[in-house]
């Protein structure tokens, strides 16, 4: 009886040996890129392309929020632009819900920057994001962040750069930033935080101004200029994974009170 009950215990042991040796794989990123207000461009998919380069192995999604009415118009619907806002916070909700662990980042280009913070304004109490990139944005310097903020869980990185003077100085100061205000954006300036924000909240965000060094990434300064490929590969890239490097950057003062 000993001897036919021993290759049954033996193979009940070995199951049970593979079953707490066996890895359980993280769950898999998911990455929404909001482009600026010339919607889905080339610009956009080089960026993404960057990201994946550099290591990002998630899933990607470029949401083009201005509804095939890009330019002017789409810098100019505001109400429009905060239902897109909610869609997007709608999406975050959506991945959220199906799988609470996994990890939610959230790029923004130019005017996309201003959909980004909608949405994420707009998201239940229970639900953050891990990371979130704000490229050359289009929302004015003194927007208060701190709505936004309380729903990320570890950083918000601006990049700003004072020669982007085109787009994000004059061309806010004649038509407006995203949010309705002529004057030059966050994205030229850096973000400044107003008198009344949360000052626990805004220790979440680390503002890059322009660094010269980047020109060799294909980061000439310009409006486009953190949307090259070669910088998104080895500057943002690290920035949405789990160990981040801020590879050749120097922390901005624009995020000081």
């Amino acid at each position: 009886m000993g001897r036919r009950l021993f290759p049954l215990a033996l193979l009940l042991l070995l199951i049970g040996c593979t079953t707490r040796t066996a890895a359980v794989a993280p769950p898999r990123p998911f990455l929404i890129h909001l482009p600026g207000i010339g919607g889905e461009r080339r610009i956009d998919h080089r960026m993404t392309e960057g990201l994946v380069a550099g290591g990002y192995s998630g899933d990607l999604e470029i949401y083009d929020w201005t509804n095939s009415s890009p330019g002017i118009t789409a810098l100019l619907s505001y109400q429009r632009n905060l239902e897109e806002a909610q869609t997007v916070a709608d999406k975050i909700v959506a991945i959220h819900r199906r799988d609470p662990d996994r990890p939610i980042y959230l790029t923004g280009h130019s005017g996309g920057t201003g959909i980004v913070v909608w949405a994420l304004e707009r998201l239940p109490d229970e639900v953050k994001v891990d990371r979130v990139l704000l490229l050359s944005s289009a929302l004015s310097p003194t927007y208060d962040l701190s709505r936004a903020l309380r729903h990320v869980r570890t950083h918000a990185y601006s990049f700003w750069s004072d020669q982007d003077v085109a787009v994000l100085s004059t061309g806010t100061t004649l038509f407006g930033t995203i949010n309705g205000v002529k004057e030059p954006a966050a994205g030229f300036a850096g973000f400044k935080p107003p008198a009344d924000a949360d000052d626990r909240e805004y220790l979440k965000l680390q503002q890059f101004a322009y660094n010269p060094d980047w020109a060799k990434w294909g980061n000439n300064g310009g409006h486009i200029g953190p949307m090259s490929r070669d910088f998104a590969s080895r500057v943002l890239a690290p920035l949405v994974s789990d160990s981040p490097r801020l590879a050749g950057m120097a922390e901005s003062p624009g995020n000081q009170r």
